[in-house]
Parts: structure tokens; sequence; C-alpha cells
């Protein structure tokens, strides 16, 4: 592990740029680090989905050296606040979430269903969310996967929102569903809402996501399919075997652990937007990153970064949070 570093700085793992690139039009992630490496180890795999043709390879070529969405814009906590006094923390929500259900047949796959927002809450974020979308304001996309939606961090709703959502409300819930996964230790996250709708966004493929643990909560709209699915963690050999659908309930959350291969099927009709929040533990992550699966090369970042330290933090006592 690295040595002691700037006390509360996060930082990411040098892997971001070059290990589990998702490719969009083939459907894979894939490991780059130079154009031989890419046809030794995907060639294969990558002609039986439809790159065939020399001028197909060349693309990919250069759709994997630029710059990752997060090394072209790094926008700063406050690009923006919240018009509605509605989206600040208080009691339109969280007000439940004591009261988590596992979903039927995922007990074995340990994913929750839990109460996280109002309706009327999701309504008002939403308006946010839409206003801010249709602003000149500098805006980055969620994440490797998705094209359209909106970082929190850049509508100023971070901390205010959610950073007392995990340390108040989830740390000690967590604590109990997930100690192994580090949920009485969650220090940092990474909170992004998705949008689906036509000729947008439409569906989401196969992946495990950059965290210890997730919640996914339905904001709305109006909208049909789009349905969550989950297989078992991406480590275990046919991790997606008769994977497990779960429909969206507007102001409710699902938790599952980060490793965890998850996609969403396609959209029907409507639109359809999700809060989705990474939880991360540094004590966990520190040892081992869950991309590269290797020690983590750590880089400076801003903010959380990828939610990795140069330090063990203290720890935790759960109670004195509830």
């Amino acid at each position: 592990m690295a040595t002691a570093g700037v006390p509360g700085r996060f930082y990411r793992c040098a892997c971001f740029c070059s290990e589990n690139l998702y490719v969009a039009r083939y459907g894979l992630h894939v490991r780059f680090r130079d154009e031989a490496q890419l046809r030794r180890d995907y060639g294969p795999i990558l002609r039986s989905r439809g790159c065939v043709d020399p001028k197909d390879f060349e693309e990919l070529l250069e759709e994997m050296r630029k710059p990752r969405p997060r090394e072209v814009r790094r926008c700063t906590q406050a690009n923006a606040t919240p018009q509605r006094t509605e989206v600040q923390p208080g009691r339109h929500h969280a007000g439940a979430l004591g009261r988590q259900t596992a979903l039927p047949s995922a007990e074995e796959k340990r994913i929750y269903r839990l109460p996280v927002f109002t309706v009327p809450f999701c309504q008002a974020l939403l308006e946010e969310l839409e206003n801010f979308e249709r602003s000149d304001l500098p805006k980055g996309r969620p994440n490797t996967m998705n094209n359209y939606g909106v970082l929190l961090h850049e509508l100023g709703l971070d901390e205010p929102l959610v950073t007392p959502l995990r340390e108040r409300f989830l740390q000690p819930l967590l604590a109990l569903l997930y100690p192994e996964w580090g949920g009485a230790r969650l220090d940092s996250h990474r909170a992004f809402v998705v949008k689906y709708a036509p000729g947008e966004d439409r569906e989401l493929g196969c992946h495990y996501d950059n965290a210890e643990l997730t919640l996914n909560v339905a904001l709305g709209k109006t909208f049909t399919g789009g349905a969550l699915y989950f297989g078992g963690l991406f480590q275990a050999p046919s991790a997606l075997a008769r994977p497990l659908e779960v429909e969206h309930v507007v102001g409710q959350g699902v938790l599952h652990r980060g490793g965890q291969l998850h996609g969403a099927r396609a959209l029907g009709s409507g639109e359809r937007w999700n809060l989705v929040v990474w939880l991360r533990a540094s004590t966990v992550r520190n040892h081992l990153c869950p991309m590269c699966l290797r020690e983590p090369e750590l880089v400076e970042d801003a903010g959380f970064g990828d939610g990795f330290t140069r330090e063990e933090p203290d720890t935790v006592d759960v109670c004195a949070l509830t």
C-alpha cells in the first residue's frame, strides 16, 4: 500500500485510462495498452461482434486513444445552485430506510429494495434536472456508458443531499447488510442521474460498477420497459446465468453489490430517470482496485476521485450515526 498522503484527499487508480473501457457498439469492456495488445486479447470476440473490416478496427483504435470523459472536463461543485428548496435534504428523503426488503428470489444475490424519496421530492428533483439540462452551464457525462444525465456535484447537490444520505441513513443500514463490503466504512461516493428516452440512450449493457455498493433510485417519469437485470458477481463463472429482473418503482431504490453484473433492458416508451449512487469504502478498495484487480496505482484527482486514499480512515462508529 502507498505511503501516507494528505489527510482527507482522495485519488483514482491509474487504470482509469486503460482498463475496463466500455465499447458501446460491440457491447464489450476492454483493457487497452496499445494496438498489438488489443488485437491479441480481443481480436476474436471483436470479430464475432461485427468488427470485421479494417476500417472498423481503426475507428475502435481512435476511440480507445481518446481521453476518457472525466479527463476532458472537470466541473466544480458550484456550477449550479438548486432553484427549489424542496430538493434540499429534509423530510422528503430517506424517511424509511430501515424498512428494506429482499426482492423475491434475490436473497442469494443480496439485492434489496427500500423506500428512499417521496414522490413529490422525485418530481421536484426532476424539475431541477431538466432546468439544468436546458441551461448553458458546463456538463459532463455521468460515466463511460451513459451519454445522457447529470452529475450531482455539477448541480450543487452532492454535499447537501448525497453526503447526508450516505452518512446518516445508508451507512448504518449497509453496515448490517454488507459488512464484508465496507458497509460500515463508506467514506466517499459518486452520484449521478441517468436518463433514458427515445432517440437517446434506451438500454444499458451488462457491466459492473466501480463501487463497493450501489444504490439505484427510480425518479420517474412515465415509461414502459427498462427493467434492471442482475446476475452474480463478475468474478464468478456463469455470473449471468438465470438473471433476475427488477422493475422500477418511483421513489424506491435498489441496493446491490457493485461487483454484481447488471444492466437495463430496452426502454419501451416514455422517459426514465434514475439516481445512481456508487458507494465506496477506501478500507476495501485501497487493497485492490475493483476495476483492474490489482493494488491501485494512485493518481491525484479532484473531489472524491475514485475513492482511494493513502491512509486508513478512522474507524466509523455506526451507532453514533443513528
